[in-house]
């Protein structure tokens, strides 16, 4: 298959790595082009998986031009720049093309289907975390099936193809639920970035986890509210996640290992966006809980404290706070 990978940074880079070495036509769109020329696209995951390409094995191209003759498009640029990489496919891509929105939190979409009207736009969902780890080399820290939307079989081509090269991908009618779920779930980025250790030691961190647990019960909250379900994603029950978080580290580790599988090099995009000096994502995770919650009137205070916290952090330009976990939840504890 003929495919686009429009933003290709960790999360492009390892699923186009992938495809490429399955055996589809795969061009990647974004600025890591000389990094990849140079060094070779290397990924591996926290199973023991390992796929490595030449440079000269990866189209990896500067201008969405190149686009022209793809059959699918997965958008996976950061949320902020959705309606910047989105215009100039109005006029590259053909009306039938669809495009696969693999982006992080809930409305990615919509905006796409504002930006593109009339064309076949399919939410998506990456449940697992990659990390850019060195040059042209990319680490796969966590489990979890993608998502996707189904929209009159155009979606299963798409899904053929990942599967292909070692996917696992499920089919819903519907992604709503499942991604604020997911959202859910995400809360943790900015747990994990303001922290400044690796999601293994964090979640071995009974405070940093009671953080989450309140992010993650507000959310809950505030969905619950504006009457969008919570859903399971994959192994993971956020409904429940609460509760488990708080448990003791003992009890929580047993529990956990058949939730989740987490190496000890995994870390959170965002965290990697504030060691490099970039802008976040934190307004359209944390953030989308709090618009969510001001619609009803539903109190966040602790999705408030922590958007805060990561956009001081994004100002001052110093990678990451680093806050111990003690310090992280009696700040978020005095926000409420």
């Amino acid at each position: 298959m003929k495919i686009g990978i429009l933003g290709a940074g960790a999360i492009g880079c390892y699923l186009g790595g992938k495809l490429i070495a399955a055996g589809h036509d795969v061009v990647l769109v974004g600025r890591l082009g000389d990094e990849i020329r140079e060094s070779g696209l290397e990924l591996t995951d926290y199973a023991g998986g390992r796929v490595k390409l030449a440079g000269t094995e990866v189209r990896y191209v500067a201008e969405p031009d190149w686009l022209a003759e793809v059959e699918a498009v997965f958008l996976t640029v950061k949320s902020l720049a959705t309606e910047e990489a989105a215009r100039p496919l109005a006029t590259i891509l053909g009306p039938s093309v669809p495009i696969v929105s693999f982006q992080n939190g809930v409305s990615n979409p919509a905006r796409l289907r504002s930006e593109l009207p009339g064309r076949p736009i399919l939410a998506g969902m990456v449940p697992f975390n990659v990390a850019h780890t060195a040059p042209g080399r990319f680490h796969n820290g966590t489990s979890g099936p993608l998502a996707i939307e189904e929209r009159a079989g155009v979606e299963w081509p798409i899904a053929a193809a990942l599967r292909s090269a070692g996917f696992d991908v499920e089919l819903h009618a519907s992604l709503e639920a499942l991604q604020w779920s997911k959202l859910l779930i995400n809360l943790n980025n900015a747990v994990n970035a303001l922290g400044g250790v690796p999601l293994y030691q964090q979640l071995r961190e009974r405070d940093y986890r009671r953080v989450m647990a309140m992010c993650v019960r507000e959310g809950i909250a505030a969905m619950r509210a504006n009457g969008l379900p919570v859903a399971r994603v994959g192994r993971m029950i956020p409904a429940l996640a609460p509760l488990v978080l708080e448990l003791p580290d003992m009890l929580f580790l047993r529990v956990a290992a058949a939730m989740v599988k987490v190496d000890k090099t995994a870390r959170s995009s965002m965290l990697d966006d504030l060691e490099r000096g970039r802008a976040t994502e934190i307004d359209y995770l944390n953030g989308e809980i709090v618009r969510l919650a001001d619609r009803r009137g539903v109190a966040v205070p602790v999705n408030r404290r922590v958007s805060a916290l990561v956009k001081e952090a994004e100002g001052a330009r110093s990678g990451s706070p680093r806050i111990p976990s003690a310090k992280l939840l009696a700040l978020v504890t005095s926000a409420g």
